[in-house]
Parts: structure tokens; sequence; C-alpha cells
């Protein structure tokens, strides 16, 4: 029986836009300054992937929000081979649907019991209230 207290939508969106504020707006602006292309896009992809293997399913916005990403068989934070699932497979399938399963993905955090998205099946994950 599970007992976390699933993440729902709004709350995911809030630490979504947090990091965007926090850290992408940040890479933006010093890649506008050096002349650099896509450095933003490769940063910003590996935060969201490594950050929540090594601080232990957090990001910056997901600690503000007081959630994180788990591993749904265990509970515990997601390896590296989670969050590659989570975030490269996921990726292919929202571009292959050209964001229609992005829009089902978020209808399902919003509208499920369990508040999981397509990516959260994939990868085996959910994302849950820290516990106190």
């Amino acid at each position: 029986m599970n007992t976390n207290d699933p993440a729902g939508f709004w709350i995911r969106f809030g630490a979504l836009v947090l990091d965007a504020i926090i850290v992408g707006v940040p890479l933006a602006i010093i890649a506008h300054a050096l002349g650099v292309k896509y450095v933003t896009d490769i940063i910003s992809f590996l935060y969201t992937l490594l950050t929540p293997v090594l601080w232990n399913g957090y990001t910056i916005g997901k600690r503000i929000c007081g959630i994180r990403i788990v591993k749904i068989s265990d509970g515990l934070p997601p390896s590296l081979g989670t969050m590659l699932l989570r975030h490269i497979v996921a990726g292919l399938i929202y571009g292959f649907t050209l964001g229609i399963a992005l829009i089902v993905s978020a209808t399902m955090v919003a509208a499920r019991e369990d508040k999981r998205s397509i990516h959260d099946f994939i990868a085996g994950t959910e994302v849950v209230h820290e516990r106190l």
C-alpha cells in the first residue's frame, strides 16, 4: 500500500516555474552575454536530469515547494537510469505526439488520484510531498 502523499498539478507546476526562474533565467542571461548558443538547453537538461539523482529527488524548485521525486517501488530517490527514462524516453513520446501526450500527462496529474503522469509511469516514479 502506498503511504506517500502525491503532489498535484499546481504544486508541481509551481516547482517548475521556480526552477525556470532560479536556474533558467540566470543561465539565459549568461549565455546571451557570452554569445553562446544552446548552452542554456544543455545545462538545463543536465540540471533536471542530475539534480534529483544527486539531491535525494529534489530540484531547487521542488525543495522550495516541499516535493520530491521518488521511485514508486521503494520510495527511494531516482537513479540516473530512472531519470534518463523520465526525461529522454518521455521527451521522445511528447515530441512524437507533437505535444498531445504532454497535455494528456498534465491532465493525468490533475485528475488521477495518484497524480502520476506519463513520464512517471515510464520511469516508475511519483512526485510526493516530503515527509516531515
